[in-house]
């Protein structure tokens, strides 16, 4: 293993926080029957399965026969057995069991937020600019010229567009970053990152609504920003009781009186705020205020995985609440 490579530090990272958490994983498995997968072992192989996007636990199990460096991150010798894929899978969702009495199956919030992208001002071009030679900087000046991401598309990081969440802010190369929380605990249980589009948060709300929706009826919690008629409409085909913010602005709001009647209306708004202490903690302690990766698929790995870690060290807190 190189010493300068990445992995290194987030097996040591992850190594801190499984020594932390080992005797609560440990209680999860069986002493008889078939020997279970070490559970430190499975999340470092799960961390595995996302950074380097294998698809199956079956090619997972397949690397870790022949790559030194997926039996070094996993912590297994070089000449140490590798278990079934199906031994994987079960072990995988038993552990998933750890979070399965915090989480709601029937109250959800959705929300989006902006990541800045690794472009700076510099590297946008007009589309009909020729490519100049050399990698020196060059002069910017963009007053009193109009910029979209059709005329302007950045030379860095191309996926990402100018986009602004406010009136009145300065417009930025950005990706959306959008969430899916459980209202009982806080947890986030999809994650989804676009191109940062108008339209881009109520699309990708509706992309994880269909995954939660069923038979069973779920509440959905959003701000004023998703309340428009198409929106609430398609909740509704889904089975699903939309619980936006009433958007009153010069307008009249998609939602009818009854909704917001309801009792539990008022519980999703005071439950949906937790959400932003959930993006909070993914831009400062995970480092996505600037993400430092490029282009759309490295973001949307980078974003689910500070995701998953923000719901690891509030299961912790939640754990540790419960034997208190």
């Amino acid at each position: 293993m190189p010493p300068d490579h990445p992995l290194r530090p987030i097996r040591e990272s992850v190594d801190q926080a499984l020594q932390e958490m080992s005797l609560r994983l440990a209680r999860l498995y069986a002493q008889v029957g078939r020997p279970s997968i070490a559970p430190e072992r499975l999340l470092r192989a799960l961390l595995l399965q996302i950074f380097y996007s294998v698809r199956s636990e079956r090619l997972l199990m397949e690397q870790l026969h022949y790559h030194l460096l997926f039996r070094w991150s996993v912590g297994m010798e070089m000449d140490e057995a590798v278990g079934n894929h199906a031994v994987f899978s079960k072990n995988r969702e038993r552990l998933l069991k750890i979070a399965q009495p915090y989480l709601s199956d029937e109250h959800f919030t959705v929300d989006g937020t902006l990541i800045e992208a690794w472009a700076s001002p510099k590297s946008f071009r007009p589309k009909a600019e020729p490519p100049r030679p050399g990698s020196g900087t060059r002069e910017v000046d963009f007053h009193g010229e109009a910029r979209s991401k059709d005329t302007h598309p950045s030379t860095t990081d191309p996926a990402a567009r100018l986009y602004k969440k406010s009136k009145g802010s300065e417009a930025k190369r950005s990706y959306l970053g959008h969430g899916l929380m459980e209202n009982r605990h806080g947890l986030l249980v999809k994650t989804l990152v676009t191109p940062a589009e108008g339209t881009a948060e109520r699309e990708a709300a509706l992309r994880m609504a269909a995954q939660i929706a069923g038979l069973k009826r779920v509440t959905l919690g959003a701000d004023e920003n998703y309340d428009t008629r198409d929106f609430v409409r398609a909740l509704r085909q889904m089975n699903v009781t939309p619980h936006v913010a009433q958007n009153t602005t010069n307008r009249s709001s998609a939602l009818d009186g009854r909704t917001p009647r309801q009792a539990g209306y008022a519980v999703s708004h005071q439950k949906r705020k937790r959400i932003e202490e959930s993006f909070g903690w993914m831009k400062i302690s995970g480092m996505l205020k600037k993400v430092k990766l490029r282009g759309l698929e490295k973001v949307s790995w980078l974003f689910t995985f500070v995701g998953a870690a923000y719901n690891l060290v509030r299961l912790q807190r939640l754990q540790a609440e419960a034997e208190a």
